[in-house]
């Protein structure tokens, strides 16, 4: 390579080096401090679209946990509802039993008032949790209608979504619902009567609960997969977009070392054309 006044190619190819040596350094310093071995789409396309698709499973499966515990909490409240619906019904028993005894003296009239008190408070409760006839507020903000609770994690939409069956006539736990609406124990026949349709609407309200259980152990089920699908895909992402600190690290180093010999041999290359001033001597 001839020496020249006018080009100094080795200071341009010094320069050359100290760009590639400083953008190095740039590189393993922003890593390091942004803890992501991704930081622009430029440094790994196409692990930052894959790194991406997992974090939106990430963000929907999070959701669908917290989704999920909201569906628990609903259930949870209707299940309080079917318990104390449960401990009216033993109640109205008892009082059915008494009335259909020939050893009760006391007055019919007093027995059947307290029995449609308590009829008219299985309606309420049965509103209260959405669960009535006639109408009412329910928790689930749904009336009657099956509870879908949308997790994610699946291939389809079915897939990622716990439905707990909770619509149609067999889920209405009112007095009607339950057949009682004509239950009285205004005489001992009747009682006898009401004795039977108690036991009958004790068997169709512990299916209600049954369903609600179910809904409940399928509801805890689908956290517990969606958290290790969060694990796990969250383990993907960090192999991809994290940084390697250690690996960093020794770039980082090694990048402070060239760039410090880059611009000292770019100082001698700079240097050079002043010897050629000798060979005019």
């Amino acid at each position: 390579m001839s020496l020249s006044f006018q080009t100094n190619i080795t200071s341009l190819e010094a320069q050359q080096n100290l760009q590639v040596n400083t953008n190095s350094l740039d590189k393993a310093i922003t890593q390091l401090t942004s803890g992501y071995r991704i930081n622009s789409s430029g440094d790994d396309a196409a692990g930052l679209a894959v790194a991406n698709g997992f974090r939106a499973n990430i963000t929907e499966l999070q959701q669908g946990v917290r989704n999920a515990n909201d569906g628990s909490a609903t259930l949870q409240t209707i299940d309080g509802g079917l318990n104390n619906i449960s401990n009216i019904l033993d109640q109205l028993q008892q009082l059915a039993t008494q009335g259909a005894s020939g050893t009760f003296t006391g007055s019919y009239s007093t027995l059947n008032q307290e029995f449609q008190t308590l009829l008219g408070e299985v309606n309420r409760q049965a509103a209260n949790i959405g669960l009535a006839s006639g109408g009412g507020t329910t928790t689930a903000s749904q009336f009657n209608n099956d509870l879908t609770v949308y997790i994610g994690g699946g291939d389809t939409q079915t897939d990622s979504a716990v439905t707990i069956a909770l619509s149609g006539s067999a889920n209405i736990v009112d007095s009607s619902g339950l057949g009682l609406s004509t239950a009285k124990v205004d005489n001992a026949t009747d009682a006898g009567t009401a004795i039977g349709l108690i036991t009958s609407a004790v068997a169709a309200l512990g299916l209600v609960q049954g369903s609600v259980g179910d809904g409940e152990n399928d509801l805890t089920y689908a956290i517990g997969l969606a958290n290790s699908q969060i694990t796990n895909e969250s383990a993907a992402e960090s192999n991809i977009r994290d940084a390697n600190v250690a690996q960093a690290a020794a770039e980082l180093t090694q990048g402070q070392v060239l760039q410090q010999s880059s611009v000292a041999a770019l100082a001698q290359a700079n240097a050079e054309p002043q010897a050629l001033l000798k060979l005019l001597q």
